[in-house]
């Protein structure tokens, strides 16, 4: 079980966001960036996406990759990863910049296309459908009391699979939940907590 861990700069903060010099990067993604609401049917594919690309891997490394990845999906803009055809599939696949994963890459034009299908602002409003009563959800204290996927994420994952959507199950639908702010997982003494709730609400 973790706490929070007070860092060199005097804020406690979880402990996966704790200051170092090599994981300078994840502390300004947990302090400005995890957990505050995210909306918008293109944002939300990104994060839809990197998440999925993270299955298997720490999230830094694709965090680090993320402009990479921005410019290799044209932005993460539906409309235009939803027009990607084969010859762009083996350019990604050369790409450097990101993951180089053939079934992940082919997924990611495959849930453009079904993105691309739905009406404007459709997938923010599935996605957020699933965001549960935040007044009834216990604030966790130690990571130990982080759930990795919730019954929540269960249902999400298993309507975007039902729209044609791929590498969506519930982890995965939960660590997106977690990244756009439908949940508030920051700890109780975390010095982001409250921020986060102010966004929200």
């Amino acid at each position: 079980m973790s706490s929070v861990v007070t860092t060199p700069d005097g804020l406690p903060r979880c402990p996966w966001g704790m200051e170092s010099e090599q994981m300078a990067d994840y502390r300004a993604y947990h302090d400005t960036e995890w957990g505050r609401p995210v909306h918008g049917d293109d944002a939300l594919f990104e994060r839809m996406t990197l998440e999925a690309f993270q299955s298997g891997l720490s999230w830094i490394t694709i965090l680090r990759r993320r402009p990479g990845f921005r410019a290799a999906f044209a932005g993460f803009r539906i409309e235009k990863v939803a027009r990607f055809g084969p010859a762009d599939a083996e350019r990604l696949l050369a790409d450097p910049g990101i993951i180089r994963n053939r079934a992940k890459i082919d997924a990611t034009i495959g849930n453009a296309q079904v993105a691309a299908g739905l009406a404007p602002g459709e997938l923010d409003a599935l996605i957020w459908s699933y965001a549960p009563d935040r007044a009834g959800r216990p604030v966790p204290h130690t990571s130990a009391e982080v759930p990795p996927v919730t019954p929540e994420s269960t249902a999400l994952a298993k309507d975007l699979k039902k729209l044609g959507f791929r590498f969506v199950g519930p982890t995965t639908a939960y660590a997106m939940m977690q990244a756009c702010g439908l949940v508030n997982d920051h700890l109780a003494d975390c010095h982001v907590r409250e921020a986060v709730e102010a966004a929200a609400g």
